[in-house]
């Protein structure tokens, strides 16, 4: 089994709660996963904030699921926020799905390409040779 990304703390720098500084990931198999929007197996979005961040992060475990790996392997998350989204109400809808769990995370406000879409979010993560 591979090893898990260890977060990377600077002293001088803030530790937050919520995210790590930086991941070392060790070598071996990774997986890109690509951005997963709020939408359900038959391809609808689902209804607000809260309801698309849990079913974006379900679609990464699922894809994470698929590769043999889990949150534990990810190295770092990429969450794209549409404009006027406020981070904080996006973060507080992570818990119920990816829990306490923390990585390397970049957040941008930007678009979304599918209309509708208030969140998108993508992974990047070890995946355990089998």
């Amino acid at each position: 089994m591979a090893a898990e990304p260890t977060p990377v703390d600077p002293p001088q720098l803030h530790r937050s709660p919520a995210f790590a500084q930086g991941m070392i990931a060790p070598a071996g198999p990774t997986l890109y996963v690509g951005g997963q929007n709020g939408t359900d197996s038959a391809g609808a979005l689902l209804e607000g904030l809260e309801a698309q961040t849990e079913q974006a992060l379900r679609n990464v475990l699922a894809v994470l699921a698929e590769a043999g790996a889990g949150p534990e392997h990810v190295a770092k998350l990429t969450i794209c926020l549409a404009p006027g989204v406020d981070p904080g109400a996006a973060y507080a809808a992570t818990g119920s799905v990816w829990g306490g769990r923390r990585t390397a995370v970049t957040v941008l406000a930007v678009a979304p390409a599918r209309p509708g879409a208030l969140v998108e979010i993508e992974a990047v993560a070890t995946v355990p040779e089998h």
